[in-house]
């Protein structure tokens, strides 16, 4: 069975009940998540040996997420219980033309404190198929950053397939230097990239033309050149996906995406979403859906349709994790998004 290995953090989710504000809440709705910790679950939800890399504090909330990762199937046996803290992030789901909002507190956390060095990583990727990672993990400290880089080095010398989510996050650039500075450094490894409408804007200033993010006015076809830049600027990349969120409001949006592989540039099924249920995790649950279809051999056509329609169906539930079947998510393809009830 292919394995594949995803390396970052995994954090306390405190969400607001009932659409309320953070200055309403008298409570919170605690899972668990994080964007490599997402892809780790819903590749094993779709029967894909995952495992997990990260540092937990040695105390009962390390536990709790330990028990929440492999109640899922995920392997931790690389999960390391150190001194420290959980990192948290708080959530405020918007509605209508209310946007949602994300609060962090994750500075010093297990993974912000750990240190180059303190990974057996040849020995992580034994035997495996896959390595992914997000930009959000060299965002989050200096140590962090210098982590990811030995491990998508020791991915690279093993011979593993290496995808990276671009994943900026204004809110973790922090440190000291800048995610343009660092992700070159680390981009440079990977073969399949994976991003937003924005991402590579924000990361490496190359903006799609025609588009519009903010009043969700998107023209598939601008981010050919997108891809054609970042290939050009990386030339180990042999495929670039991105999604493509319109966003009418915080409970309607359209969501479709495209991949180009070089020669072909495609566009997968454009859904219509509407009213959104929980839209975190989203953008996790696309990688993870394309990770899956390239892993089992589809072709990049039906690998890219499947990604698009897995990650549809994340925004029907709660919490980071998508947890769909293979088969809920042919379903869709083959039959549509009418939702009837299957007696």
């Amino acid at each position: 069975m292919p394995q594949a290995v995803t390396f970052g953090e995994i954090m306390m989710r405190l969400t607001t009940p009932r659409f309320e504000r953070f200055i309403q809440a008298s409570g919170f709705d605690i899972t668990y998540g994080g964007a490599e910790a997402n892809v780790a679950v819903n590749l094993a939800n779709l029967g894909v040996e995952a495992r997990f890399v990260t540092f937990l504090p040695d105390n009962p909330l390390g536990d709790a997420t330990l028990r929440y990762l492999r109640s899922f199937g995920v392997d931790t046996s690389y999960i390391q219980q150190t001194e420290g803290r959980l990192g948290k992030y708080f959530v405020e789901k918007g509605a209508v033309q209310r946007p949602s909002n994300v609060l962090y507190d994750r500075a010093r956390s297990c993974i912000a404190e750990a240190r180059p060095g303190s990974v057996d990583w040849d020995a992580v990727f034994e035997d495996v198929d896959w390595f992914h990672w997000t930009g959000i993990t060299p965002a989050i400290s200096g140590s962090a950053a210098a982590l990811c880089e030995e491990a998508v080095k020791a991915a690279s010398e093993q011979g593993v397939t290496i995808s990276c989510d671009l994943n900026f996050r204004s809110k973790l650039w922090k440190w000291g230097k800048p995610a343009g500075e660092v992700m070159p450094q680390l981009v440079k490894y990977v073969d399949v990239a994976i991003g937003n409408e924005e991402d590579a804007d924000k990361v490496f200033g190359i903006r799609a033309p025609k588009t519009d993010v903010e009043t969700g006015e998107l023209d598939a076809e601008g981010y050919r050149y997108v891809a054609e830049k970042l290939m050009e600027r990386f030339p180990n990349l042999n495929k670039v996906a991105i999604t493509l969120r319109g966003s009418l409001s915080a409970s309607h949006n359209t969501w479709s995406a495209v991949l180009y592989n070089g020669d072909d540039f495609l566009q997968g099924p454009n859904f219509d979403i509407t009213p959104i249920v929980d839209r975190v995790g989203g953008g996790d649950s696309f990688g993870a859906g394309l990770i899956y279809s390239l892993l089992h051999g589809k072709d990049d056509r039906d690998a890219l349709d499947f990604a698009v329609a897995s990650s549809c169906l994340k925004h029907t539930m709660h919490g980071d994790a998508n947890l769909v079947t293979v088969e809920e998510v042919e379903d869709l393809l083959e039959r549509g998004g009418g939702g009837r009830v299957r007696r």
